[in-house]
């Protein structure tokens, strides 16, 4: 603190007498704070002495100044929660939907700015995790994704459902690129030690289209040196072989080959009709969810030595999928959320 903030004898004398008599830790503590203040210490010199934050030092100052010892005795009844009366914190609330803070420092400093109230970074921790908030790490979406084409495309997908035949199956189509590398996904590992993967040094990766029925649970992949048109006519025919006598409709995405003219001749004559998602909505295409449990299976924390040892445990994922059977039910269901909403 600066010169013109250090107290008087008087003050200083009270607050040791204070401090004697006093059985309660918690005022103790505040007494001592602003006892060390009051003799020249300086705030960060304070909390580390003491163990507090720096905001918190600075509120039982201030605390103090405001109403003297007894102000220092006074302590809110249910903790932080209590900083903040009920319609304040609905406030808090609909402010945090929209605004996204990466500190409770920055929080705290919304909420003195907001209400004049003081509040130390801890107090406000406790204060979002009673109100619901964890931290985490926000989720990218497309910037140009439009929540009223998602919603569209839901109500038409739910009406395919509902009118076409029992027999004519619905698949999710798209293609995944898996690199030979293992992804560093989230382990138990004990505190204050690593757990070491190794990890290659090449670029090689693997072309894989496929399509999946989400209510046989059906995959239908292969694997291919390019994503084309080409290739993705030898794909419709897969899955063609599988449903001689049904129509097929499919589900996928605007990339170029799909919208491209050699699969538009090529579906004149076919019983497979492409339903195309709306531009940026990923979070539609169930496909998606599949590819990602294939890399969680394969790829987190796993190491393989050689390309061909990476190629061929991929390639026995797809030939066993029975055995996940159980987990992708519970994981491919017509949940998907509406992003771009916010």
């Amino acid at each position: 603190m600066s010169s013109h903030d250090q107290l008087t004898a008087q003050e200083i004398a009270d607050l040791e007498v204070a401090h004697r008599q006093t059985l309660d830790k918690r005022y103790a503590d505040r007494l001592k704070t602003v006892y060390l203040l009051g003799k020249g210490w300086s705030v960060t010199q304070v909390a580390e002495a003491l163990m507090l934050d720096r905001e918190t030092v600075r509120n039982h100052y201030k605390r103090y100044r405001k109403g003297g010892l007894s102000a220092l005795q006074k302590f809110e009844v249910g903790g932080s929660e209590s900083f903040l009366n009920e319609l304040q914190r609905q406030a808090l609330d609909q402010h945090l939907h929209k605004n996204l803070y990466l500190t409770g420092k920055e929080i705290a400093h919304y909420v003195e700015q907001a209400w004049g109230v003081s509040c130390s970074e801890s107090g406000i921790t406790q204060l979002l995790c009673r109100m619901g908030y964890v931290y985490k790490k926000p989720k990218l979406v497309p910037g140009k994704a439009d929540a009223k084409k998602q919603r569209a495309f839901v109500e038409c997908h739910e009406a395919l459902k509902a009118s076409k035949a029992p027999e004519d199956p619905i698949y999710f189509m798209d293609a995944t690129h898996p690199h030979h590398n293992p992804v560093a996904g989230y382990g138990w590992i004990k505190r204050g030690q690593d757990h070491e993967i190794r990890s290659n040094t090449g670029r090689q990766r693997l072309n894989i289209n496929g399509a999946i029925n989400t209510v046989s649970l059906q995959a239908i992949v292969r694997s291919d040196d390019t994503i084309n048109a080409p290739s993705t006519i030898q794909l419709l025919q897969q899955i063609e072989a599988h449903h001689p006598a049904a129509c097929i409709y499919i589900i996928c995405d605007n990339a170029r080959y799909y919208r491209s003219q050699l699969i538009s001749d090529y579906l004149t004559d076919s019983k497979i009709k492409l339903v195309f998602l709306p531009p940026y909505a990923p979070n539609l295409n169930l496909i998606e969810r599949y590819w990602k449990f294939f890399k969680k299976k394969i790829l987190y924390g796993r190491y393989y030595e050689t390309f061909s040892l990476f190629k061929s445990t991929c390639e026995a994922f797809f030939t066993t999928s029975d055995h996940y059977k159980a987990e992708l039910r519970t994981l491919l269901t017509d949940n998907s959320q509406i992003i771009g909403s916010a």
